[in-house]
C-alpha cells in the first residue's frame, strides 16, 4: 500500500508533491519496490497536473530548426546541405521561404526534427508585410 497518495488538484498539492519526488533525487528507489512505486505514481500525477495547467506551448518550425542549429553548432554549409543551398537555406531561416516535404524529410531524417512539428503552420516575412498573414502551405 502506498503512504500518503492522493490526486493534485490544487499549485499546493502540486508543490507538496514535487517535495515528496525531490526525495528520490539523490537516491533512486528501485523498481518494483513501494517507495519505487510511489515515485512512479507521484512522478505521472504531477506531470498530468503540470501538462494541464502549464502547458508548454511546441515551437514553430523555424524556431525549432534554429534551436537545433544553435544546440549542435552547424555550420553554414550543413544547414545548406540539408535546405538545399545556402541562399536557400537563409530565405528558409529569415522566412523568406517556405520548408518543402524534401526539406522536412531530411531535418527529420537526419537532425531528428520531429516531422509533427516541422509540418506545423507558421507565417512568412513577405505574407506578414503585405499585411495578409497567411500560413504556408505544403
Amino acid at each position: 500500500m502506498m503512504k500518503n497518495i492522493r490526486p493534485i488538484k490544487t499549485e499546493a498539492d502540486d508543490d507538496w508533491a514535487i517535495g515528496e519526488i525531490a526525495k528520490y533525487f539523490d537516491r533512486q528507489p528501485a523498481m518494483g519496490s513501494p517507495d519505487g512505486d510511489r515515485f512512479d505514481v507521484l512522478s505521472a500525477l504531477v506531470e498530468a497536473y503540470e501538462n494541464e495547467h502549464y502547458p508548454i506551448a511546441a515551437p514553430d518550425p523555424i524556431s525549432a530548426i534554429q534551436s537545433d542549429m544553435e544546440r549542435s553548432n552547424l555550420t553554414q554549409s550543413a544547414r545548406a546541405s540539408i535546405l538545399g543551398s545556402r541562399p536557400r537555406a537563409s530565405e528558409v531561416l529569415n522566412r523568406k521561404r517556405a520548408l518543402t516535404v524534401d526539406m522536412i524529410y531530411k531535418l527529420t531524417r537526419e537532425w531528428h526534427i520531429p516531422a509533427d512539428i516541422l509540418v506545423q503552420p507558421y507565417h512568412l516575412e513577405n505574407e506578414v508585410s503585405r499585411g495578409k498573414p497567411k500560413e504556408r502551405q505544403t
